[in-house]
This record gives C-alpha cells, structure tokens and sequence, in this order.
C-alpha cells in the first residue's frame, strides 16, 4: 500500500483535475508571484509619474492665472489712459497746444455741385505753443545766419559751509 487513501466517484475526477503535489505547484507558482510584483509596482510608479505630471500642470495653470491677471490689470490701465486722453476736454486741451482752432461755420457741396450754407474762416490762430518738428529742424531759407553774444552771467558762487561752526 502506498499510504494513500484511494478516491472513488467524484472526488476521483477532481484529484485528477489538480497536479500532483510534489513541489511543482510550488515551481508554478513563483513567475505568477513575480508577475504580480511586477505588475504592482509598475501601476505604482505610473500612477506616480501621472501625479507629477497633473502638479506640474497646475503649477503652469496658476502661473498663467497670474499673467492672465497682471495682464488684464495692465489692459485696464491702458484702457483709462485710453479714455483720459480722448475725453472732450483733454482733446480740446491738446489741440490748443498744438495750435489748433475751432472751425468757422462749416458749408456743404449739395449734389447737384449748389454750395449750401455761408462759410466763415476760423479765427486766427496765435503762435502754437509747440512747435511741428520740421520748424525746429529746418532753419528759414531767407534768413541769414547771425552770431548771437552769449551774455555773461552775474550770479555768483553760493558760499561752501566751513566745518565746524
């Protein structure tokens, strides 16, 4: 006898389902281990880089939140500069600066070539007090060059403080 007990009907057909247990159940059963740790730690270390790839992203997001920000307070102050130089008041304020006047009594050139209304010049205009950049670049043509006397100065040296007084 082999000191085995003999299987009879259904347990007979299960037992001869399932390998002998001589140690190759033990031999299989290390590649499936190894696959599990394998495939454990590769989960692991993707899920890692995935999660530093999302922080870094919201780093850039809040970086590009923040220049999103600077830049729409920068538009918001161009935007009132915008608004203060073309005010009426500012526009007037500059022309008259640049020499410019009100217009006269405006007339229209009706279709059929009438002239309609009565035109009146503008007023005279005064010296502008800035000049165009040509009129400071060419001299006059017709003028002929003077020697000017630079004048001699009157004022005289402030006194240097004397230490110890």
């Amino acid at each position: 006898m082999s000191g085995k007990p003999e299987l009879k009907g259904r347990a007979a057909r299960l037992a001869r389902l399932l390998p002998p247990a001589g140690g190759r159940g033990q031999a299989a059963r290390a590649p499936f281990v190894l696959l599990v740790v394998v495939l454990l730690g590769g989960g692991l270390i993707g899920l890692l880089v995935l999660n530093s790839a999302m922080s870094e992203g919201s780093f850039q997001l809040d970086d590009l939140k923040q220049k999103t920000k600077e830049l729409t307070d920068e538009e918001q102050a161009l935007q009132r500069d915008i608004d203060a130089y073309s005010a009426p008041r500012a526009l007037q304020r500059r022309a008259r600066e640049l020499g410019m006047v009100p217009g006269g009594d405006p007339a229209f050139l009706a279709p059929d070539g009438t002239v309609k209304g009565s035109p009146s010049p503008a007023p005279a205009a005064a010296t502008p007090l800035v000049l165009a950049p040509e009129a400071l670049t060419a001299p006059p043509a017709t003028a002929p060059p003077t020697t000017a006397a630079t004048p001699t100065s009157t004022t005289t040296p402030a006194p240097t403080p004397t230490p110890g007084r």
